[in-house]
Protein backbone atom coordinates (compact mmCIF):
# COMPACT_ATOMS: atom_id res chain seq x y z
CA UNK A 1 0.00 0.00 0.00
CA UNK A 2 1.69 3.61 -0.94
CA UNK A 3 1.42 6.56 1.07
CA UNK A 4 -1.15 7.56 -1.72
CA UNK A 5 -3.37 4.92 -0.87
CA UNK A 6 -3.85 5.38 2.80
CA UNK A 7 -6.93 7.10 3.81
CA UNK A 8 -8.12 8.74 6.85
CA UNK A 9 -10.79 5.88 7.45
CA UNK A 10 -8.59 3.19 7.10
CA UNK A 11 -6.21 4.35 10.16
CA UNK A 12 -9.83 4.97 12.24
CA UNK A 13 -11.03 1.00 11.42
CA UNK A 14 -7.42 -0.19 12.88
CA UNK A 15 -7.45 2.15 15.62
CA UNK A 16 -10.53 1.12 16.95
CA UNK A 17 -8.76 -2.67 17.48
CA UNK A 18 -5.35 -1.17 18.94
CA UNK A 19 -6.76 -0.71 22.37
CA UNK A 20 -7.81 -4.51 22.07
CA UNK A 21 -4.21 -5.46 21.31
CA UNK A 22 -2.11 -3.38 22.96
CA UNK A 23 1.11 -4.78 24.99
CA UNK A 24 -0.38 -8.21 23.59
CA UNK A 25 2.26 -11.39 22.00
CA UNK A 26 1.32 -12.83 19.00
CA UNK A 27 3.42 -15.27 17.28
CA UNK A 28 3.78 -15.33 13.78
CA UNK A 29 5.01 -18.29 11.69
CA UNK A 30 5.67 -17.67 8.29
CA UNK A 31 6.34 -21.03 5.95
CA UNK A 32 9.59 -20.62 3.46
CA UNK A 33 7.12 -20.61 0.58
CA UNK A 34 5.80 -17.35 2.35
CA UNK A 35 9.05 -16.13 2.99
CA UNK A 36 10.58 -17.03 -0.61
CA UNK A 37 7.48 -14.97 -2.52
CA UNK A 38 8.02 -11.33 -3.75
CA UNK A 39 4.96 -9.91 -1.01
CA UNK A 40 7.18 -10.95 2.34
CA UNK A 41 8.82 -7.31 1.80
CA UNK A 42 5.11 -6.33 2.98
CA UNK A 43 4.18 -8.67 5.30
CA UNK A 44 7.48 -7.69 7.67
CA UNK A 45 6.08 -3.89 6.71
CA UNK A 46 3.02 -5.24 8.33
CA UNK A 47 5.03 -6.54 11.35
CA UNK A 48 6.23 -3.38 11.53
CA UNK A 49 2.67 -1.47 11.53
CA UNK A 50 1.95 -4.04 14.55
CA UNK A 51 5.39 -3.36 16.93
CA UNK A 52 4.82 0.34 16.20
CA UNK A 53 1.54 -0.32 17.89
CA UNK A 54 2.77 -2.03 20.76
CA UNK A 55 1.49 -5.26 19.45
CA UNK A 56 4.60 -7.46 20.04
CA UNK A 57 5.68 -10.41 17.51
CA UNK A 58 7.55 -13.23 17.95
CA UNK A 59 8.35 -14.40 14.75
CA UNK A 60 9.39 -18.12 13.71
CA UNK A 61 9.82 -19.40 10.14
CA UNK A 62 9.66 -23.25 8.30
CA UNK A 63 12.26 -24.12 5.93
CA UNK A 64 9.66 -26.75 3.47
CA UNK A 65 10.00 -25.14 0.02
CA UNK A 66 13.24 -23.99 0.37
CA UNK A 67 14.85 -27.39 1.52
CA UNK A 68 13.01 -28.90 -1.30
CA UNK A 69 14.17 -26.73 -4.01
CA UNK A 70 17.86 -26.66 -2.67
CA UNK A 71 18.24 -30.17 -2.70
CA UNK A 72 15.92 -30.75 -6.17
CA UNK A 73 19.02 -28.11 -7.44
CA UNK A 74 21.63 -30.45 -6.37
CA UNK A 75 20.48 -33.87 -6.74
CA UNK A 76 20.50 -34.41 -2.81
CA UNK A 77 17.78 -37.04 -1.05
CA UNK A 78 16.26 -35.58 1.49
CA UNK A 79 13.95 -37.92 4.10
CA UNK A 80 11.74 -35.11 5.10
CA UNK A 81 10.96 -31.44 4.20
CA UNK A 82 8.43 -30.67 7.19
CA UNK A 83 10.32 -31.87 10.47
CA UNK A 84 7.85 -34.85 11.25
CA UNK A 85 9.35 -37.76 9.83
CA UNK A 86 12.74 -39.38 10.28
CA UNK A 87 15.95 -36.87 9.45
CA UNK A 88 19.00 -38.12 7.72
CA UNK A 89 22.63 -36.52 8.34
CA UNK A 90 22.31 -35.51 5.10
CA UNK A 91 18.67 -33.94 5.27
CA UNK A 92 20.05 -32.32 8.23
CA UNK A 93 22.99 -30.75 6.58
CA UNK A 94 21.13 -29.01 4.08
CA UNK A 95 18.63 -27.80 6.23
CA UNK A 96 20.97 -26.20 8.69
CA UNK A 97 22.46 -24.25 5.33
CA UNK A 98 19.12 -23.09 3.92
CA UNK A 99 17.94 -22.11 7.81
CA UNK A 100 20.82 -19.37 8.13
CA UNK A 101 19.83 -18.25 4.54
CA UNK A 102 16.41 -17.45 5.47
CA UNK A 103 17.30 -16.26 8.98
CA UNK A 104 19.33 -13.91 7.38
CA UNK A 105 16.90 -12.95 5.05
CA UNK A 106 14.47 -12.47 8.15
CA UNK A 107 16.69 -10.14 9.66
CA UNK A 108 17.00 -7.98 6.70
CA UNK A 109 13.90 -7.34 6.41
CA UNK A 110 13.45 -6.42 10.07
CA UNK A 111 16.52 -4.20 9.32
CA UNK A 112 14.81 -2.44 6.45
CA UNK A 113 12.08 -1.72 8.40
CA UNK A 114 14.05 -0.18 11.75
CA UNK A 115 13.12 -3.72 13.71
CA UNK A 116 15.60 -4.77 15.66
CA UNK A 117 15.71 -8.51 16.67
CA UNK A 118 17.73 -11.07 17.37
CA UNK A 119 18.21 -14.96 15.91
CA UNK A 120 17.93 -16.83 19.30
CA UNK A 121 18.95 -19.88 20.44
CA UNK A 122 15.97 -19.52 22.89
CA UNK A 123 14.99 -23.47 22.47
CA UNK A 124 16.94 -26.25 23.56
CA UNK A 125 15.82 -29.44 21.86
CA UNK A 126 16.36 -33.41 22.71
CA UNK A 127 16.25 -36.28 19.88
CA UNK A 128 12.74 -37.75 19.26
CA UNK A 129 14.00 -41.06 19.41
CA UNK A 130 12.52 -44.10 17.96
CA UNK A 131 8.98 -43.85 17.47
CA UNK A 132 6.27 -46.65 16.09
CA UNK A 133 9.69 -48.45 15.83
CA UNK A 134 11.34 -46.04 13.20
CA UNK A 135 14.61 -44.12 14.30
CA UNK A 136 13.77 -40.69 13.88
CA UNK A 137 17.48 -39.71 13.70
CA UNK A 138 18.59 -36.18 13.86
CA UNK A 139 14.68 -35.12 14.20
CA UNK A 140 14.57 -33.32 17.60
CA UNK A 141 11.34 -32.19 19.84
CA UNK A 142 11.41 -29.35 22.08
CA UNK A 143 12.84 -29.76 25.55
CA UNK A 144 12.57 -26.37 26.66
CA UNK A 145 11.76 -22.95 25.56
CA UNK A 146 13.97 -19.89 27.96
CA UNK A 147 10.46 -18.07 27.88
CA UNK A 148 12.65 -15.69 30.44
CA UNK A 149 14.88 -14.54 27.85
CA UNK A 150 12.12 -14.65 24.93
CA UNK A 151 10.09 -11.78 27.28
CA UNK A 152 13.45 -9.97 27.97
CA UNK A 153 13.82 -9.44 24.38
CA UNK A 154 10.36 -8.42 24.11
CA UNK A 155 10.61 -5.98 26.78
CA UNK A 156 13.29 -4.65 25.14
CA UNK A 157 11.82 -3.84 21.95
CA UNK A 158 13.50 -6.28 19.98
CA UNK A 159 12.00 -9.15 17.34
CA UNK A 160 12.71 -12.53 18.55
CA UNK A 161 13.48 -15.22 15.31
CA UNK A 162 13.17 -18.68 16.11
CA UNK A 163 14.45 -21.47 13.44
CA UNK A 164 13.18 -24.95 13.43
CA UNK A 165 17.28 -25.91 13.51
CA UNK A 166 17.83 -26.47 17.72
CA UNK A 167 19.96 -27.27 19.85
CA UNK A 168 20.48 -30.01 22.27
CA UNK A 169 22.10 -29.43 25.48
CA UNK A 170 25.57 -29.83 24.03
CA UNK A 171 24.95 -28.46 20.81
CA UNK A 172 23.92 -30.63 18.53
CA UNK A 173 21.69 -29.27 15.57
CA UNK A 174 18.08 -30.82 15.78
CA UNK A 175 15.66 -30.48 12.95
CA UNK A 176 12.21 -29.48 14.40
CA UNK A 177 8.88 -29.03 12.83
CA UNK A 178 8.32 -25.33 12.41
CA UNK A 179 4.55 -25.22 13.31
CA UNK A 180 4.42 -27.16 16.29
CA UNK A 181 7.40 -25.27 17.30
CA UNK A 182 5.06 -21.86 16.54
CA UNK A 183 3.12 -23.60 18.97
CA UNK A 184 5.11 -24.56 21.55
CA UNK A 185 6.09 -20.99 22.11
CA UNK A 186 2.83 -19.53 21.74
CA UNK A 187 1.16 -21.70 24.86
CA UNK A 188 4.40 -20.86 27.07
CA UNK A 189 4.22 -17.09 26.21
CA UNK A 190 0.62 -17.34 27.05
CA UNK A 191 0.20 -15.41 23.54
CA UNK A 192 -2.90 -13.54 22.39
CA UNK A 193 -2.70 -15.33 18.64
CA UNK A 194 -0.85 -17.33 16.92
CA UNK A 195 -0.81 -16.72 13.07
CA UNK A 196 0.32 -19.21 10.54
CA UNK A 197 1.31 -17.98 7.32
CA UNK A 198 0.93 -19.93 4.42
CA UNK A 199 0.63 -20.59 0.93
CA UNK A 200 -3.19 -21.30 1.31
CA UNK A 201 -5.89 -19.24 1.66
CA UNK A 202 -6.63 -21.40 4.38
CA UNK A 203 -8.90 -23.81 5.83
CA UNK A 204 -10.75 -25.46 2.85
CA UNK A 205 -12.92 -28.74 3.54
CA UNK A 206 -13.51 -28.98 -0.54
CA UNK A 207 -13.60 -25.90 -2.14
CA UNK A 208 -14.61 -23.06 0.39
CA UNK A 209 -12.52 -21.72 2.65
CA UNK A 210 -13.77 -21.70 6.50
CA UNK A 211 -13.59 -18.41 7.85
CA UNK A 212 -14.67 -19.18 11.61
CA UNK A 213 -14.49 -22.53 13.41
CA UNK A 214 -14.56 -23.10 17.00
CA UNK A 215 -12.02 -25.79 18.04
CA UNK A 216 -14.89 -28.38 18.88
CA UNK A 217 -15.92 -27.91 15.12
CA UNK A 218 -12.75 -28.24 14.11
CA UNK A 219 -11.54 -31.61 15.91
CA UNK A 220 -14.77 -32.87 14.57
CA UNK A 221 -14.13 -32.01 10.73
CA UNK A 222 -10.34 -33.42 11.43
CA UNK A 223 -12.05 -36.61 12.67
CA UNK A 224 -14.77 -37.00 9.83
CA UNK A 225 -12.79 -35.17 6.81
CA UNK A 226 -8.87 -34.30 7.37
CA UNK A 227 -8.08 -36.06 3.90
CA UNK A 228 -9.95 -32.71 2.16
CA UNK A 229 -7.38 -30.86 3.71
CA UNK A 230 -4.13 -30.20 2.06
CA UNK A 231 -1.22 -32.37 4.05
CA UNK A 232 0.79 -28.84 5.07
CA UNK A 233 -2.19 -27.60 5.97
CA UNK A 234 -3.61 -30.34 8.02
CA UNK A 235 -0.75 -30.40 10.41
CA UNK A 236 -1.32 -26.33 11.33
CA UNK A 237 -4.94 -27.38 11.87
CA UNK A 238 -3.75 -30.33 14.79
CA UNK A 239 -1.15 -27.39 15.93
CA UNK A 240 -3.81 -24.95 16.22
CA UNK A 241 -6.29 -27.42 18.51
CA UNK A 242 -3.28 -28.33 20.61
CA UNK A 243 -2.54 -24.10 20.86
CA UNK A 244 -6.17 -23.52 21.68
CA UNK A 245 -5.95 -26.41 24.70
CA UNK A 246 -2.62 -24.82 25.88
CA UNK A 247 -4.68 -21.34 26.69
CA UNK A 248 -4.16 -19.19 23.41
CA UNK A 249 -7.76 -18.09 22.80
CA UNK A 250 -7.24 -17.84 19.02
CA UNK A 251 -5.39 -19.25 15.94
CA UNK A 252 -5.31 -17.83 12.06
CA UNK A 253 -4.25 -19.69 9.15
CA UNK A 254 -4.26 -17.28 6.33
CA UNK A 255 -2.15 -16.42 2.96
CA UNK A 256 0.99 -14.69 3.19
CA UNK A 257 1.04 -14.51 0.03
CA UNK A 258 -1.49 -12.27 -0.33
CA UNK A 259 -0.76 -8.26 0.04
CA UNK A 260 -2.03 -6.77 3.70
CA UNK A 261 -3.62 -10.17 4.50
CA UNK A 262 -2.35 -9.92 8.13
CA UNK A 263 -3.47 -6.43 8.83
CA UNK A 264 -6.46 -7.16 7.31
CA UNK A 265 -6.91 -10.46 9.20
CA UNK A 266 -6.11 -8.94 12.45
CA UNK A 267 -7.91 -5.44 12.23
CA UNK A 268 -11.24 -6.24 10.18
CA UNK A 269 -14.31 -7.91 11.14
CA UNK A 270 -14.03 -10.81 8.89
CA UNK A 271 -10.53 -11.05 7.76
CA UNK A 272 -8.95 -12.76 4.78
CA UNK A 273 -8.32 -16.52 6.12
CA UNK A 274 -9.72 -18.90 8.84
CA UNK A 275 -9.70 -17.97 12.77
CA UNK A 276 -10.03 -21.04 14.93
CA UNK A 277 -11.23 -20.30 18.54
CA UNK A 278 -11.43 -21.29 22.08
CA UNK A 279 -15.40 -21.81 23.06
CA UNK A 280 -15.12 -18.40 25.01
CA UNK A 281 -19.18 -18.05 25.24
CA UNK A 282 -19.12 -21.77 26.80
CA UNK A 283 -19.92 -20.11 30.32
CA UNK A 284 -22.61 -17.90 28.94
CA UNK A 285 -26.10 -18.97 28.76
CA UNK A 286 -29.64 -17.54 28.80
CA UNK A 287 -30.69 -16.30 32.28
CA UNK A 288 -33.97 -18.11 33.57
CA UNK A 289 -36.61 -17.47 35.88
CA UNK A 290 -34.57 -18.76 38.52
CA UNK A 291 -31.87 -16.30 38.07
CA UNK A 292 -34.29 -13.07 39.11
CA UNK A 293 -33.34 -13.32 42.68
CA UNK A 294 -29.73 -13.39 41.39
CA UNK A 295 -29.88 -10.63 38.92
CA UNK A 296 -31.64 -8.14 41.50
CA UNK A 297 -29.24 -8.31 43.62
CA UNK A 298 -26.45 -8.30 41.55
CA UNK A 299 -28.70 -5.01 39.86
CA UNK A 300 -28.68 -3.38 43.36
CA UNK A 301 -25.01 -3.48 43.68
CA UNK A 302 -24.43 -2.24 40.38
CA UNK A 303 -27.27 0.72 41.33
CA UNK A 304 -25.01 1.86 44.44
CA UNK A 305 -21.64 2.05 42.60
CA UNK A 306 -23.72 3.92 39.90
CA UNK A 307 -21.98 1.33 37.73
CA UNK A 308 -26.10 0.50 37.03
CA UNK A 309 -29.15 2.31 36.68
CA UNK A 310 -31.52 0.55 39.03
CA UNK A 311 -34.20 -2.27 38.45
CA UNK A 312 -36.61 -3.24 40.13
CA UNK A 313 -37.21 -7.16 40.80
CA UNK A 314 -40.57 -6.59 38.40
CA UNK A 315 -38.23 -4.99 35.69
CA UNK A 316 -35.94 -7.75 35.57
CA UNK A 317 -38.41 -10.40 35.42
CA UNK A 318 -40.01 -8.61 32.85
CA UNK A 319 -36.86 -8.38 30.60
CA UNK A 320 -35.93 -11.87 31.75
CA UNK A 321 -35.28 -12.76 27.92
CA UNK A 322 -32.82 -10.34 27.21
CA UNK A 323 -30.64 -11.43 30.05
CA UNK A 324 -27.58 -13.16 29.47
CA UNK A 325 -25.11 -14.71 32.62
CA UNK A 326 -21.96 -16.04 33.04
CA UNK A 327 -21.54 -18.73 35.26
CA UNK A 328 -18.76 -20.58 36.78
CA UNK A 329 -19.07 -24.35 38.53
CA UNK A 330 -22.76 -22.87 38.57
CA UNK A 331 -22.25 -19.60 40.11
CA UNK A 332 -23.60 -16.46 38.37
CA UNK A 333 -20.50 -14.44 38.40
CA UNK A 334 -21.78 -11.73 35.60
CA UNK A 335 -24.59 -10.34 33.45
CA UNK A 336 -25.71 -8.67 30.68
CA UNK A 337 -28.76 -7.64 28.51
CA UNK A 338 -30.17 -7.42 24.74
CA UNK A 339 -32.51 -5.21 23.66
CA UNK A 340 -33.75 -5.34 20.66
CA UNK A 341 -34.75 -2.25 19.07
CA UNK A 342 -35.94 -1.36 15.26
CA UNK A 343 -32.53 -1.87 13.18
CA UNK A 344 -30.22 -2.25 16.13
CA UNK A 345 -29.72 -3.46 19.55
CA UNK A 346 -28.84 -2.41 23.24
CA UNK A 347 -26.51 -3.73 25.63
CA UNK A 348 -27.24 -3.21 28.85
CA UNK A 349 -26.70 -3.99 32.24
CA UNK A 350 -22.91 -5.55 31.93
CA UNK A 351 -21.99 -6.14 35.28
CA UNK A 352 -19.21 -8.59 36.88
CA UNK A 353 -19.19 -9.76 40.44
CA UNK A 354 -16.33 -7.94 42.14
CA UNK A 355 -13.71 -10.90 42.12
CA UNK A 356 -14.03 -11.57 39.08
CA UNK A 357 -13.48 -8.12 37.68
CA UNK A 358 -10.00 -7.44 35.52
CA UNK A 359 -10.31 -10.86 34.15
CA UNK A 360 -11.87 -10.96 31.18
CA UNK A 361 -15.18 -11.55 31.94
CA UNK A 362 -16.89 -8.04 31.04
CA UNK A 363 -15.28 -8.26 27.81
CA UNK A 364 -16.66 -11.84 27.05
CA UNK A 365 -19.79 -11.01 28.14
CA UNK A 366 -20.05 -7.59 25.75
CA UNK A 367 -18.43 -9.56 22.85
CA UNK A 368 -21.59 -12.52 23.00
CA UNK A 369 -24.10 -9.90 23.26
CA UNK A 370 -22.36 -8.35 19.67
CA UNK A 371 -21.92 -11.74 18.10
CA UNK A 372 -26.20 -12.21 19.14
CA UNK A 373 -26.75 -9.27 17.45
CA UNK A 374 -24.88 -9.92 14.63
CA UNK A 375 -26.90 -13.71 14.27
CA UNK A 376 -30.07 -11.73 14.05
CA UNK A 377 -28.94 -9.61 11.29
CA UNK A 378 -28.32 -6.37 12.78
CA UNK A 379 -25.60 -4.09 11.92
CA UNK A 380 -25.17 -1.52 15.18
CA UNK A 381 -25.33 -2.22 18.97
CA UNK A 382 -25.25 0.64 21.67
CA UNK A 383 -24.62 1.56 24.90
CA UNK A 384 -25.52 4.47 27.52
CA UNK A 385 -22.77 4.88 30.11
CA UNK A 386 -22.25 7.05 32.63
CA UNK A 387 -19.34 5.04 34.23
CA UNK A 388 -18.27 2.06 32.25
CA UNK A 389 -17.72 4.14 28.77
CA UNK A 390 -14.08 3.62 29.16
CA UNK A 391 -14.45 0.11 29.01
CA UNK A 392 -16.52 0.75 26.32
CA UNK A 393 -14.66 2.59 24.11
CA UNK A 394 -11.04 0.97 24.86
CA UNK A 395 -11.56 -2.55 25.43
CA UNK A 396 -14.72 -3.18 23.60
CA UNK A 397 -14.09 -1.35 20.43
CA UNK A 398 -17.13 1.05 20.76
CA UNK A 399 -16.95 4.97 19.84
CA UNK A 400 -18.87 7.58 21.38
CA UNK A 401 -21.81 9.22 19.51
CA UNK A 402 -24.60 11.66 20.22
CA UNK A 403 -28.16 11.04 21.52
CA UNK A 404 -29.47 11.45 17.39
CA UNK A 405 -28.11 7.97 16.91
CA UNK A 406 -30.67 6.37 18.78
CA UNK A 407 -33.63 5.14 18.14
CA UNK A 408 -36.21 7.57 19.08
CA UNK A 409 -38.15 5.78 21.41
CA UNK A 410 -34.75 5.21 23.28
CA UNK A 411 -33.66 8.99 22.80
CA UNK A 412 -36.89 9.93 24.45
CA UNK A 413 -36.19 7.77 27.38
CA UNK A 414 -32.90 9.12 27.93
CA UNK A 415 -33.51 12.48 27.83
CA UNK A 416 -36.25 11.84 30.23
CA UNK A 417 -34.45 10.00 32.93
CA UNK A 418 -31.79 12.71 33.62
CA UNK A 419 -28.87 10.39 33.54
CA UNK A 420 -26.97 12.29 31.06
CA UNK A 421 -25.50 9.07 30.04
CA UNK A 422 -22.51 8.76 27.14
CA UNK A 423 -23.86 6.74 24.08
CA UNK A 424 -21.35 4.43 22.40
CA UNK A 425 -21.84 2.64 19.25
CA UNK A 426 -20.43 -0.46 17.80
CA UNK A 427 -20.92 -1.13 13.73
CA UNK A 428 -20.08 -3.80 12.28
CA UNK A 429 -20.54 -6.09 8.68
Amino acid sequence: MSDSDIKPADLRGILRYVPQWRDHVFVIAVDAAVLMDDNFANVMQDVAVLWNLRIKVVFVYGLGKALTDTAAARGIAITDRRGEGPTDAATLKLAVEVSGTLGQSVMEQCTANGLRCVLTNAVRATEAGILDGVDQLCRGKVEKIDIDLVRHLLASDVVPILSPIAFSRDGQSLRLNSDQLASDLAVALGASKLVYLAPHPGLAFGSDVVLNMTVDELRQALKARSEALDPDIRGKARFAIRTIEGGTPRVHVIDGRRPDALLTEIFDNVGVGSMIYGNDYARIRPARKKDILTLTAIAQTGAASQTLRPRSREEIARGIDHFYVYEIDQTIVGCVSLKSWPGCAEIEAVYVQPFYQKKGVGKQLVDFAVAEAQKKGLSKVFALSTQSFPFFRKVCGFAEAGPEVLPEGRRLELEKSGRNSRVLIREFK
